[in-house]
Protein backbone atom coordinates (compact mmCIF):
# COMPACT_ATOMS: atom_id res chain seq x y z
CA UNK A 1 0.00 0.00 0.00
CA UNK A 2 1.32 3.30 -0.55
CA UNK A 3 2.49 5.63 1.25
CA UNK A 4 0.08 8.01 3.23
CA UNK A 5 0.79 12.17 2.22
CA UNK A 6 -0.24 15.30 3.32
CA UNK A 7 -3.25 15.62 0.82
CA UNK A 8 -4.36 12.24 3.02
CA UNK A 9 -4.01 13.60 6.33
CA UNK A 10 -5.33 16.98 5.08
CA UNK A 11 -8.57 15.11 3.90
CA UNK A 12 -8.66 12.70 6.06
CA UNK A 13 -8.84 15.64 9.26
CA UNK A 14 -11.26 17.87 7.26
CA UNK A 15 -8.48 20.57 6.78
CA UNK A 16 -6.34 22.51 4.45
CA UNK A 17 -2.96 21.21 3.44
CA UNK A 18 -1.61 24.38 5.30
CA UNK A 19 -2.55 23.42 8.48
CA UNK A 20 -1.43 20.28 8.16
CA UNK A 21 2.16 21.97 7.60
CA UNK A 22 1.49 24.13 11.02
CA UNK A 23 0.85 20.97 12.99
CA UNK A 24 3.70 19.26 12.08
CA UNK A 25 5.84 21.82 12.89
CA UNK A 26 4.76 23.00 16.14
CA UNK A 27 3.10 26.24 15.02
CA UNK A 28 1.74 27.52 18.09
CA UNK A 29 -1.14 29.61 16.29
CA UNK A 30 -3.30 26.57 15.67
CA UNK A 31 -6.21 26.21 16.88
CA UNK A 32 -6.12 23.06 19.33
CA UNK A 33 -9.16 21.27 17.88
CA UNK A 34 -7.75 21.66 14.72
CA UNK A 35 -4.35 20.48 15.77
CA UNK A 36 -5.83 17.52 17.73
CA UNK A 37 -7.49 16.60 14.05
CA UNK A 38 -4.25 16.41 12.54
CA UNK A 39 -2.57 14.18 15.00
CA UNK A 40 -5.01 11.82 15.12
CA UNK A 41 -5.31 11.44 10.87
CA UNK A 42 -1.36 11.50 11.16
CA UNK A 43 -1.77 8.54 13.83
CA UNK A 44 -4.51 6.13 11.83
CA UNK A 45 -2.95 6.66 8.79
CA UNK A 46 0.67 6.31 9.55
CA UNK A 47 2.23 9.25 8.15
CA UNK A 48 5.70 10.37 8.16
CA UNK A 49 6.93 13.60 7.20
CA UNK A 50 9.44 13.58 4.62
CA UNK A 51 12.20 14.65 7.03
CA UNK A 52 15.19 14.39 3.97
CA UNK A 53 13.09 16.98 1.99
CA UNK A 54 12.20 19.43 5.11
CA UNK A 55 16.24 18.94 5.61
CA UNK A 56 17.00 20.39 2.20
CA UNK A 57 14.36 23.23 2.35
CA UNK A 58 16.48 24.55 5.61
CA UNK A 59 19.76 24.24 3.91
CA UNK A 60 18.32 26.45 1.42
CA UNK A 61 17.43 28.90 3.61
CA UNK A 62 19.03 32.06 3.97
CA UNK A 63 17.47 33.44 7.28
CA UNK A 64 19.32 32.45 10.50
CA UNK A 65 17.62 32.01 13.72
CA UNK A 66 18.56 34.22 16.67
CA UNK A 67 16.95 33.62 20.13
CA UNK A 68 18.80 36.30 23.15
CA UNK A 69 17.68 36.16 26.84
CA UNK A 70 17.41 39.83 27.32
CA UNK A 71 17.31 42.47 24.54
CA UNK A 72 17.04 45.22 27.45
CA UNK A 73 20.48 43.90 28.15
CA UNK A 74 23.09 46.16 26.47
CA UNK A 75 25.63 43.39 25.97
CA UNK A 76 23.11 41.72 23.81
CA UNK A 77 22.62 44.89 21.61
CA UNK A 78 26.41 44.33 21.14
CA UNK A 79 26.19 40.65 20.08
CA UNK A 80 23.19 41.33 17.60
CA UNK A 81 25.43 44.05 16.19
CA UNK A 82 28.19 41.24 15.71
CA UNK A 83 25.71 38.42 14.32
CA UNK A 84 23.50 40.92 11.82
CA UNK A 85 27.17 42.24 10.89
CA UNK A 86 28.44 39.12 9.79
CA UNK A 87 25.08 37.62 8.58
CA UNK A 88 24.89 40.78 6.27
CA UNK A 89 28.56 40.07 5.01
CA UNK A 90 27.20 36.21 3.41
CA UNK A 91 23.96 37.63 2.47
CA UNK A 92 21.73 35.86 5.27
CA UNK A 93 18.98 37.12 7.41
CA UNK A 94 17.83 36.97 10.48
CA UNK A 95 14.78 36.33 12.86
CA UNK A 96 15.34 37.73 16.19
CA UNK A 97 13.33 36.95 19.42
CA UNK A 98 13.76 38.00 23.09
CA UNK A 99 12.94 34.88 25.59
CA UNK A 100 13.34 37.35 28.53
CA UNK A 101 14.37 34.83 30.51
CA UNK A 102 11.48 32.70 30.13
CA UNK A 103 11.11 28.89 28.90
CA UNK A 104 8.18 28.88 28.20
CA UNK A 105 8.19 32.21 25.99
CA UNK A 106 11.51 30.89 24.60
CA UNK A 107 9.95 27.02 23.75
CA UNK A 108 7.38 29.38 21.78
CA UNK A 109 9.93 30.99 19.65
CA UNK A 110 11.71 27.78 19.03
CA UNK A 111 8.66 26.39 17.21
CA UNK A 112 8.32 29.77 15.37
CA UNK A 113 12.29 29.35 14.45
CA UNK A 114 11.42 25.78 13.12
CA UNK A 115 7.61 27.11 11.35
CA UNK A 116 10.06 29.61 9.55
CA UNK A 117 12.52 27.03 8.61
CA UNK A 118 15.54 28.61 9.47
CA UNK A 119 18.95 27.65 8.11
CA UNK A 120 20.54 27.91 11.58
CA UNK A 121 19.27 28.62 15.07
CA UNK A 122 22.27 30.49 17.20
CA UNK A 123 20.85 30.87 20.99
CA UNK A 124 21.24 31.94 24.08
CA UNK A 125 19.76 29.34 26.44
CA UNK A 126 17.72 30.65 29.39
CA UNK A 127 17.56 28.87 32.72
CA UNK A 128 15.87 25.42 31.49
CA UNK A 129 16.14 24.66 28.18
CA UNK A 130 17.42 21.49 28.20
CA UNK A 131 19.02 19.66 24.60
CA UNK A 132 15.33 17.92 24.53
CA UNK A 133 14.35 21.09 23.85
CA UNK A 134 16.76 21.80 20.43
CA UNK A 135 17.33 18.24 19.37
CA UNK A 136 14.52 18.65 16.70
CA UNK A 137 16.49 21.41 15.07
CA UNK A 138 19.56 18.76 14.56
CA UNK A 139 16.83 15.89 13.72
CA UNK A 140 15.52 18.18 10.97
CA UNK A 141 19.31 19.47 9.75
CA UNK A 142 19.04 22.51 11.10
CA UNK A 143 22.22 23.10 12.92
CA UNK A 144 22.04 24.71 16.52
CA UNK A 145 24.79 27.28 17.56
CA UNK A 146 25.15 27.91 21.58
CA UNK A 147 26.01 31.77 22.64
CA UNK A 148 27.67 33.07 25.65
CA UNK A 149 25.90 30.41 27.59
CA UNK A 150 26.08 26.27 27.11
CA UNK A 151 24.32 23.27 27.61
CA UNK A 152 26.92 20.70 29.34
CA UNK A 153 24.74 17.18 28.26
CA UNK A 154 24.71 18.75 24.62
CA UNK A 155 27.48 18.29 21.84
CA UNK A 156 27.09 21.45 19.81
CA UNK A 157 28.78 24.31 18.52
CA UNK A 158 28.85 27.15 20.92
CA UNK A 159 31.10 30.67 21.55
CA UNK A 160 31.69 31.55 24.30
CA UNK A 161 34.12 33.72 26.69
CA UNK A 162 36.54 32.88 29.63
CA UNK A 163 33.96 33.86 32.72
CA UNK A 164 36.07 31.92 34.68
CA UNK A 165 39.36 33.68 34.05
CA UNK A 166 37.94 37.29 33.80
CA UNK A 167 36.35 36.63 37.23
CA UNK A 168 39.68 34.93 38.84
CA UNK A 169 41.90 38.73 37.37
CA UNK A 170 38.58 41.01 38.73
CA UNK A 171 39.05 39.54 42.28
CA UNK A 172 42.25 39.09 41.63
CA UNK A 173 43.06 42.84 41.13
CA UNK A 174 40.85 43.87 43.81
CA UNK A 175 42.77 41.34 46.62
CA UNK A 176 46.40 43.06 45.28
CA UNK A 177 44.97 45.94 46.28
CA UNK A 178 44.81 44.90 49.82
CA UNK A 179 41.10 43.71 49.64
CA UNK A 180 40.03 41.15 52.24
CA UNK A 181 36.40 41.18 52.38
CA UNK A 182 35.13 40.55 48.36
CA UNK A 183 31.41 40.02 48.21
CA UNK A 184 30.40 38.14 45.19
CA UNK A 185 26.33 38.84 43.64
CA UNK A 186 26.90 35.74 41.04
CA UNK A 187 24.41 35.12 38.69
CA UNK A 188 22.32 31.97 38.57
CA UNK A 189 24.33 29.35 39.02
CA UNK A 190 21.89 27.27 37.04
CA UNK A 191 23.38 28.70 34.15
CA UNK A 192 27.27 28.32 32.57
CA UNK A 193 27.60 32.17 32.97
CA UNK A 194 26.73 32.08 36.84
CA UNK A 195 28.66 29.24 37.76
CA UNK A 196 31.66 29.80 35.64
CA UNK A 197 31.94 33.25 37.51
CA UNK A 198 31.59 31.72 40.71
CA UNK A 199 34.36 29.70 40.44
CA UNK A 200 36.46 32.54 39.15
CA UNK A 201 36.01 34.35 42.88
CA UNK A 202 37.06 30.70 44.39
CA UNK A 203 39.76 30.44 42.45
CA UNK A 204 41.24 33.76 43.69
CA UNK A 205 40.30 33.69 46.75
CA UNK A 206 42.32 30.16 47.56
CA UNK A 207 45.07 31.52 45.45
CA UNK A 208 45.48 34.37 48.47
CA UNK A 209 45.13 31.82 51.00
CA UNK A 210 41.18 32.90 51.62
CA UNK A 211 38.57 31.05 52.60
CA UNK A 212 34.98 31.75 51.11
CA UNK A 213 32.68 33.29 53.70
CA UNK A 214 29.40 32.25 52.85
CA UNK A 215 27.51 35.16 54.08
CA UNK A 216 29.40 37.30 51.23
CA UNK A 217 28.09 35.44 48.60
CA UNK A 218 24.71 35.82 47.27
CA UNK A 219 22.79 34.76 44.06
CA UNK A 220 21.12 37.11 41.68
CA UNK A 221 19.21 36.49 38.33
CA UNK A 222 21.29 38.91 36.14
CA UNK A 223 18.75 41.66 36.76
CA UNK A 224 18.98 44.71 38.05
CA UNK A 225 16.62 44.71 41.05
CA UNK A 226 18.30 41.94 42.12
CA UNK A 227 21.92 43.47 42.37
CA UNK A 228 19.90 46.27 44.70
CA UNK A 229 18.36 44.37 46.64
CA UNK A 230 20.95 41.86 47.72
CA UNK A 231 23.75 44.46 47.71
CA UNK A 232 21.51 45.95 50.30
CA UNK A 233 21.80 42.89 52.80
CA UNK A 234 25.85 43.08 51.99
CA UNK A 235 25.41 46.52 53.65
CA UNK A 236 23.31 45.55 56.27
CA UNK A 237 25.86 42.93 57.73
CA UNK A 238 27.16 43.31 61.05
CA UNK A 239 30.56 43.13 59.23
CA UNK A 240 30.44 44.22 55.48
CA UNK A 241 32.79 43.38 52.93
CA UNK A 242 34.90 46.38 51.94
CA UNK A 243 34.62 45.29 48.26
CA UNK A 244 32.37 43.75 45.95
CA UNK A 245 32.47 41.82 42.82
CA UNK A 246 28.89 41.72 40.78
CA UNK A 247 28.57 38.87 38.20
CA UNK A 248 27.00 41.38 35.48
CA UNK A 249 26.18 45.32 34.20
CA UNK A 250 22.66 45.13 35.08
CA UNK A 251 23.30 43.75 38.72
CA UNK A 252 25.94 46.16 38.94
CA UNK A 253 24.23 48.97 38.17
CA UNK A 254 21.36 48.55 40.89
CA UNK A 255 24.27 47.73 43.06
CA UNK A 256 25.37 51.23 42.40
CA UNK A 257 21.59 52.53 43.15
CA UNK A 258 21.74 50.74 46.67
CA UNK A 259 25.29 52.05 47.81
CA UNK A 260 24.02 55.82 46.71
CA UNK A 261 21.27 55.55 48.74
CA UNK A 262 23.25 54.33 51.59
CA UNK A 263 25.49 57.17 50.84
CA UNK A 264 28.61 54.51 50.64
CA UNK A 265 31.41 56.35 49.20
CA UNK A 266 32.82 54.45 45.91
CA UNK A 267 35.87 53.50 46.36
CA UNK A 268 36.65 55.26 49.32
CA UNK A 269 34.13 53.09 51.87
CA UNK A 270 32.94 50.35 48.98
CA UNK A 271 35.78 49.15 46.04
CA UNK A 272 33.40 47.30 43.48
CA UNK A 273 34.17 45.67 39.94
CA UNK A 274 31.55 44.21 37.75
CA UNK A 275 31.55 41.71 34.93
CA UNK A 276 30.60 43.82 31.61
CA UNK A 277 31.58 47.07 31.00
CA UNK A 278 29.05 49.32 29.72
CA UNK A 279 29.42 51.99 27.04
CA UNK A 280 28.56 54.57 29.81
CA UNK A 281 30.82 52.64 32.50
CA UNK A 282 33.59 55.81 32.46
CA UNK A 283 30.70 58.24 32.88
CA UNK A 284 29.95 57.36 36.86
CA UNK A 285 30.99 59.58 39.77
CA UNK A 286 33.35 56.96 40.10
CA UNK A 287 34.50 55.69 37.07
CA UNK A 288 33.43 51.43 37.25
CA UNK A 289 36.34 48.45 36.63
CA UNK A 290 34.34 46.48 34.89
CA UNK A 291 35.55 42.82 33.38
CA UNK A 292 35.07 43.69 29.36
CA UNK A 293 33.89 41.09 27.18
CA UNK A 294 34.21 41.19 23.55
CA UNK A 295 30.57 41.05 22.63
CA UNK A 296 30.49 41.97 19.16
CA UNK A 297 33.45 39.36 18.34
CA UNK A 298 31.08 36.70 20.16
CA UNK A 299 27.66 37.64 17.56
CA UNK A 300 30.43 37.27 13.99
CA UNK A 301 32.11 33.70 15.28
CA UNK A 302 28.34 32.80 16.06
CA UNK A 303 27.94 33.55 12.57
CA UNK A 304 31.25 31.49 11.31
CA UNK A 305 30.31 28.40 13.67
CA UNK A 306 27.11 28.12 12.01
CA UNK A 307 28.90 28.80 8.26
CA UNK A 308 30.99 26.11 8.88
CA UNK A 309 28.67 23.81 10.42
CA UNK A 310 26.39 24.62 6.87
CA UNK A 311 29.33 23.77 4.52
CA UNK A 312 30.36 20.32 6.78
CA UNK A 313 27.74 18.55 8.59
CA UNK A 314 29.55 16.20 9.66
CA UNK A 315 32.88 18.16 11.38
CA UNK A 316 34.07 17.69 14.90
CA UNK A 317 32.21 19.85 17.50
CA UNK A 318 34.03 23.20 18.10
CA UNK A 319 33.36 25.66 21.58
CA UNK A 320 35.13 28.92 20.45
CA UNK A 321 36.53 30.55 23.65
CA UNK A 322 37.15 34.35 23.39
CA UNK A 323 39.89 35.89 26.03
CA UNK A 324 38.18 39.08 28.41
CA UNK A 325 39.68 42.31 29.53
CA UNK A 326 39.77 43.61 33.00
CA UNK A 327 39.87 47.73 32.48
CA UNK A 328 41.05 49.30 35.38
CA UNK A 329 39.16 52.57 35.99
CA UNK A 330 38.36 54.33 40.01
CA UNK A 331 35.41 51.96 41.45
CA UNK A 332 38.01 49.16 42.30
CA UNK A 333 40.20 51.62 44.42
CA UNK A 334 43.46 51.48 42.43
CA UNK A 335 43.82 55.64 41.90
CA UNK A 336 43.47 55.87 45.85
CA UNK A 337 46.13 52.91 46.30
CA UNK A 338 48.54 55.27 43.95
CA UNK A 339 47.71 58.08 45.83
CA UNK A 340 48.73 56.81 49.89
Amino acid sequence: MASATINDVASYAGVSRATVSRVLNHNPAVDPTLRDRVLDAVQALGYQPNRAARRLRAQSSNVIGLVISDIQNPYFISVISGVEAAAYAHQMNIVLCNSDEDLAKERIYLDVMEAERVAGLIIVPTHGTAGSDLNRFQQLGIPVILLDRLIEAMQVDAVKVDNERGAYEAVKHLLDLGCRRVAHISGSPELTTGRDRMQGYYNALAEAHLKPEPRLIRTGDFKTDSGYRLTLDLLDLPAPPDAIFVANNLMTLGALRALRERGVRVPEEMALVGFDDMPWSAEFRSPLTAVSQPTYELGQEAVHLLRRRLAQPDAPVRTVVLNTRLIVRESCGAALNLRR
